[in-house]
């Protein structure tokens, strides 16, 4: 049966109008973002065989796109509607941040660079550039690597930094292993940031390690 001869108060779309989204399940979600089913199968039903396929939404969202453009129940167009949805996602985080009260704790960036970083592929070296008074300024991606580290450069932070009227930093960066514990490679070039920021009057709040489920901070952990 399409989802159209349903009645109205179980359709995810008219469901997610008069109830609001957190009412729709996962695969309800899924169904407004795809939009139409298959032959023999609805949207909701095209969702829920994906989510257990996958296992679970993250691991849908976040598969290898070879894995899904290919398919006959999401091909091209759809995965492209399904990674605009999930940057969308990490831009709202991103907004909410800039608007949001000053971050002088680690607990006020973890959620947001977790929904940045965890999902990542390959290692990603972030900056989060804060006024005096400890607000966003801005937050880039500054450097990319492979999934065995980035090449972080310092000169290149503090360039960043002074351009950008910076008067402190928080660094961050993900471990795709998902295991967020510090490498020797990881204090050093902490140090090494700090000490280059410190000569241009800039402070080096904390170094967060994004990892899966986790985010360590170098602050709380008295690394910094």
């Amino acid at each position: 049966m399409s989802i159209r001869d349903w009645p109205s108060s179980t359709r995810p779309r008219e469901k997610l109008l008069a109830q609001g989204a957190p009412s729709l399940s996962d695969a309800e979600l899924l169904a407004v973002l795809l939009r139409s089913g298959i032959a023999g199968a609805s949207a909701v039903e095209v969702g829920s065989r994906l989510l257990a396929e996958f296992q679970s939404l993250r691991a849908l969202l976040c598969a290898d796109p070879t894995r899904l453009i290919g398919r006959r129940d999401i091909g091209l167009a759809r995965y492209a509607t399904l990674q605009a949805a999930l940057e969308l996602a990490r831009r709202h985080y991103q907004e909410e941040l800039r608007v949001g009260p000053a971050l002088t704790a680690p607990e006020a960036t973890r959620a947001f660079l977790t929904a940045q970083l965890r999902d990542r592929g390959y290692e990603v070296f972030c900056c989060l550039y804060l006024d005096n008074r400890h607000r966003l300024i801005a937050f880039e991606e500054l450097f990319r690597g492979t999934i065995d580290g980035a090449s972080v450069h310092p000169r290149e932070v503090v360039r960043q930094a002074l351009s950008r009227n910076a008067a402190a930093l928080i660094i961050a960066h993900n471990h795709p292993s998902g295991v967020a514990e510090p490498s020797a490679a990881d204090e050093l070039i902490t140090r090494r940031l700090r000490e280059a920021l410190a000569l241009v009057d800039i402070r080096l709040l904390d170094h967060l390690i994004v990892g899966d489920g986790h985010c360590l901070s170098f602050a709380e952990s008295g690394l910094l």
